[in-house]
């Protein structure tokens, strides 16, 4: 005989009529049963039933609209305000009902206290449970609501840890190239001061290649195997003949992502392991090749390799791979380290990645 919502005049127009929808049905419902128990006519139950529900309807929502405008934390007053407002609504509805059908104030029912008590009784128990499904129904979205925010704002702080967790790393790996670089750089001032020259000047432009480019976490294979041909120039300065090398990047995926300066480290290992504590030197490849869902990229040397039966070293370079693949991809990345079939070493890094 009455819907109600929690929220009233909270909507549009036709969100107002969607939500009093359920009420009219009800209204319909109970005059089609007090019609069939034999209490009067369908017409004349029909007009009292819907004047009735649309009364305490309207006037549960004004009243919630007006005195629980936070439902979620007033919901007790409509332990009050449900049972008033059907009440007035009731006894508004009866006379309304009344003067559209032509009978005197108070003249429905009369003599008839059983079809009176069963109005108001009716009218309750429907204001009371359609005010309760409103209730619900919208603490139910609001609690969804407030769950999808906070997954949101969870999935948000996480990305930007990862975010800064990927920087910091960043941060960390620049100085650490720089340090061995110079190192490398003063020895070679003693020996040879032209190709200390030359190198500085490599360094130099290196640097501003690096450091003129975006703090980004992430840039194009491209830009990655830039950096690192800049780099394997800069080496080849101070070990001459002794560092042949050999960039392997298809076409197709120049412009595919890739975490900024991920194969520096193993490009850094690849020398400082392999290459230098080999007397003629060796050769380095670095390559990408890419599967369904799955980009792998390995650096390859033809270094003195990884001794026999013992576990790879895991220094900085290894660790900050590590770690950054496990921030950028979880689980779903590896790195892997391996003595080469034939000689030297063969580092492989693989991630999800659909071209």
């Amino acid at each position: 005989m009455t819907a109600v919502s929690p929220t009233p005049c909270r909507g549009t127009t036709w969100a107002l009529a969607q939500r009093s929808l359920p009420g009219l049905s009800v209204n319909t419902v109970i005059a089609l049963l007090l019609t069939a128990f034999g209490a009067g006519d369908f017409g004349v139950n029909l007009v009292y039933s819907h004047c009735i529900g649309v009364s305490i309807w309207l006037l549960i929502e004004a009243a919630l609209y007006w005195l629980m405008p936070r439902p979620d934390l007033q919901w007790r007053r409509m332990y009050l305000l449900v049972p008033l407002c059907v009440v007035l609504g009731y006894t508004s509805g009866l006379y309304l009902a009344g003067a559209l059908l032509g009978h005197p104030l108070g003249g429905f029912g009369a003599g008839q206290p059983r079809l009176m008590l069963g109005y108001l009784l009716l009218s309750l128990l429907a204001g009371g449970a359609l005010s309760y499904y409103f209730m619900s129904r919208e603490q139910l979205a609001a609690a969804g609501e407030e769950m999808a925010l906070a997954s949101a704002q969870a999935e948000a702080a996480q990305r930007q840890a990862a975010e800064s967790q990927l920087k910091l790393l960043q941060t960390q790996l620049e100085p650490h190239m720089l340090f061995n670089t110079l190192a490398n750089l003063r020895a070679l001032i003693a020996v040879n001061p032209i190709a200390a020259t030359e190198m500085l000047d490599r360094l130099n432009a290196y640097l501003r290649a690096t450091l003129s480019a975006s703090r980004a976490t992430t840039h194009s294979l491209q830009t990655e195997f830039e950096r690192l041909r800049d780099y394997l120039e800069l080496i080849a300065v101070r070990m001459g003949p002794r560092l042949h090398y050999r960039l392997d990047l298809p076409p197709e995926l120049a412009q595919l992502p890739v975490p900024t300066l991920l194969l520096q480290p193993l490009v850094e290992n690849a020398i400082r392991h392999g290459l230098e504590p080999k007397i003629e030197g060796g050769h380095i490849t670095v390559r990408a090749q890419h599967a369904p869902g799955q980009l792998t990229l390995e650096v390859q040397d033809s270094g003195v390799g990884l001794p026999r039966g013992s576990k790879a070293p895991e220094g900085f370079g290894l660790t900050q791979v590590r770690e950054r693949l496990a921030n950028a991809y979880g689980e779903d990345a590896t790195l892997a380290l391996r003595a080469d079939e034939t000689q030297g070493t063969l580092a492989r890094v693989t991630y999800p990645c659909a071209a």
